[in-house]
């Protein structure tokens, strides 16, 4: 039997004034605080300050990371809503490590002037500390970060702002597959001390993710479509026997499973830089105006489907993309000076969908063909006998509230099928729905409501 009846006038005047509520919801629910940018200003051409923030606000991007702590792009983007990551030079590393009231200093002179209005989120100590050649460096890291961490505490801004460092994928010597994810044994306590520190605080792993590079590492036709997130084979885990349909996916896992083999798997992965640059040097493998779209756009579809990883799903890793601008005085190949999303003059490199004004809603990689729909006239509702609130009888199932929530919601209103939202979102929704669209409530009564 039916949980309602589907052709009811009120039941459709409902679903039809209930679902724009839900699409609403839906989008806040489903903000892009997952999509970040990398701020680099190695550059003599940068727009000012503020005509950035307004572009940042042209766009769905929701968080910056900057290298150091500039106070003019501090202040630029108060009262704005984005997030910002600053950050402590590694050359700051030895004095934050040695003097607490240097690390309290810096906190004063980088974060209280300007939070709460602008929204700092994390500091991070030091670039690829890790990686580096200077020994001396690696053993003061941990050091600073207590530091910076404690004046942050001092100023009652513990618990709001956290204090990381970011890695580079070198610090793993097993990627693959991804279950064999393990962090260089040579780091000895060093690593697992720096994973206490995040656990006991809250604060993220941080590191950088480039399929980029691994593609120049193995520069295969198969190897290019697994790096940009198009058709291919797909690669199977030994060890799991998941098969993975991207590189991305495929280095955030390792990730997530050298952090597992020390008994961090809770600690939160933020990719802190992945991207791709869109020309180079002739010598150079991969960099192409197609791949860098084909990459940035399909990394971005990918995190708006909050499809996850396969060892994280249902949820998208918040994610920084590089670079915002290009940086035009960076030593090295041309690529370098090649990452920009935007160009100085604030017009887009190449189109991957981050405008607010023209953003599309996320779709799987394949879409099914969406058959038109012909428009429900609005019918005036009967006037219907007050009521409480409404919950759902005992004994109605998830699916039972699925069905009729694809046919209350699929009437063309939404434009995606809600069975594609993540399971959280669902419930979510089923339980609104639950409560609220069957206001024809009075012909069903002792059906699906008691």
């Amino acid at each position: 039997m039916p949980l309602f009846n589907h052709n009811s006038p009120l039941f459709i005047c409902a679903a039809a004034a209930l679902c724009p509520l839900l699409f609403q919801f839906l989008h806040f629910a489903c903000s892009e605080s997952f999509i970040g940018v990398n701020y680099g200003q190695v550059a003599d051409n940068l727009p000012p300050p503020a005509a950035t923030a307004k572009l940042l606000q042209s766009t769905s991007i929701e968080k910056v990371r900057l290298y150091g702590a500039d106070p003019a792009i501090i202040r630029a983007l108060a009262d704005t809503g984005i997030g910002i990551v600053i950050g402590a030079a590694n050359g700051d590393i030895p004095a934050l490590a040695s003097d607490p009231n240097f690390a309290g200093q810096w906190v004063a002179t980088n974060v209280l002037p300007y939070y709460p209005a602008s929204k700092i989120l994390v500091i991070t100590v030091g670039n690829e500390v890790m990686t580096s050649t200077d020994q001396n460096l690696i053993s003061q890291l941990l050091p600073a970060m207590q530091n910076v961490q404690n004046a942050l505490n001092a100023a009652s801004l513990g618990g709001k702002i956290k204090v990381s460092t970011v890695h580079s994928m070198a610090v793993l010597t097993q990627s693959d597959p991804p279950s064999s994810g393990t962090f260089n044994p040579g780091f000895g306590g060093t690593m697992k001390a720096l994973l206490q520190f995040h656990q006991a605080n809250g604060s993220p792993f941080m590191i950088n993710p480039y399929p980029y590079f691994a593609y120049q590492s193995d520069p295969r036709a198969e190897t290019l479509a697994f790096c940009l997130f198009q058709p291919n084979a797909g690669r199977v885990d030994s060890g799991t026997s998941i098969k993975y349909m991207n590189m991305f996916d495929a280095q955030v896992d390792a990730v997530h499973s050298a952090l597992n083999a020390l008994g961090f798997k809770d600690v939160e992965i933020v990719v802190a830089e992945t991207g791709w640059p869109y020309k180079g040097d002739p010598t150079e493998v991969g960099p192409s105006l197609d791949n860098a779209k084909a990459f940035n756009g399909n990394l971005i579809s990918h995190l708006r489907s909050l499809v996850g990883t396969p060892l994280m799903p249902g949820k998208s890793v918040d994610t920084y993309i590089f670079a915002l601008f290009d940086e035009d005085l960076k030593p090295g190949p041309s690529s370098e000076r090649s990452f920009g999303l935007f160009k100085p003059d604030l017009s887009v490199t190449y189109d991957v969908d981050l405008s607010k004004n023209s953003q599309t809603p996320a779709t799987p990689a394949t879409p099914a063909p969406v058959s038109p729909t012909t428009p429900i006239t609005p019918i005036t509702p009967v006037p219907k006998p007050a009521a409480g609130w409404c919950v759902p009888k005992p004994g109605v199932s998830d699916a039972q509230l699925q069905s009729n929530l694809d046919y209350a919601c699929g009437q063309g209103i939404l434009g995606t099928a809600i069975s594609s939202r993540p399971p959280l979102l669902l419930t979510l929704i089923q339980a609104m729905v639950s409560a609220a669209i069957l206001v024809a409530i009075h012909e069903e009564k002792g059906i699906l409501f008691g």
